[in-house]
């Protein structure tokens, strides 16, 4: 866990999507720190975690990730804190949320999915045998699974630097929890906990995204009670990565326009 920023600033907590970790928000967390209190930290089995603390059991659902997240909360006493959600952890801040709504002050989700199969009119942007087929590639080979997804993951084939950084960042998670948590975050469905949010909820969605596609954002917008959808020209499924000033931007100015919870 890393903390930076005004000690006595509103709480800010940026948590990383699936095979990242927190150095992934390096390029937005400047812009917080004069005015935030900015906490920074990683999954199990991501970045610098205590691999040690990983039990299948806790985490074979969303819920244990959730847990952590009011742990961490807990641990350093934060309320009204605004989480910014990366992919799953969007879904994991909604869970966490739902759960105390007494630490947050708003919620902020970049390319969040609830559901990645599409079920009925539902299009989540996959089918159940595109996922299974990923699975698959992911138990069977996952570091050449890493390398050919990443690229697709963060667009911009323009920049393959990005690619490349997603790439290393994927290789560095530890493999074994890796494929556990692609199982349990390809097939979640979280569709239901959406309407139950409380809080002040800002959507980001990029303007095109092959993980979580414009349908997808829309959805979550209509799903939760008041949010505010921002589409980005940002491209890819990393806009913290490939457009860090307008991603910051457009956080910022959620920020700004929150009230503080009594």
């Amino acid at each position: 866990m890393t903390e930076s920023g005004r000690v006595d600033g509103r709480p800010v907590v940026f948590s990383h999507g699936f095979g990242c970790d927190q150095n992934m928000w390096r390029s937005v967390v400047p812009a917080f720190e004069p005015d935030h209190r900015v906490v920074l930290f990683d999954h199990v089995g991501a970045g610098r975690s205590d691999l040690s603390a990983w039990r299948p059991a806790r985490y074979s659902s969303l819920a244990g990730y959730a847990a952590d997240v009011l742990d961490v909360l807990d641990e350093l006493d934060l309320r009204d804190a605004v989480f910014v959600g990366h992919s799953v952890s969007a879904m994991i801040g909604v869970l966490a949320a739902n759960r105390d709504p007494s630490r947050f002050g708003g919620l902020v989700m970049v390319g969040p999915s609830p559901r990645y199969v599409d079920d009925g009119d539902y299009r989540g942007g996959f089918t159940a045998a595109d996922i299974d087929e990923m699975l698959d590639s992911l138990d069977s080979n996952y570091l050449g699974w890493s390398a050919a997804m990443a690229p697709a993951i963060v667009g911009n084939p323009d920049r393959p630097e990005l690619g490349q950084e997603l790439t290393d960042s994927f290789c560095r998670t530890d493999p074994e929890i890796a494929r556990h948590f692609a199982r349990v975050t390809f097939l979640s469905d979280n569709r239901d906990d959406l309407p139950l949010v409380t809080l002040p909820t800002l959507v980001l969605q990029c303007r095109e995204d092959v993980i979580a596609d414009r349908p997808v954002g829309e959805f979550v917008h209509r799903s939760i009670p008041g949010s505010e959808l921002v589409v980005l020209n940002a491209t890819g499924h990393c806009p913290h990565l490939s457009a860090p000033e307008e991603t910051t931007a457009a956080i910022l100015d959620f920020t700004a326009r929150l009230g503080v919870r009594q």
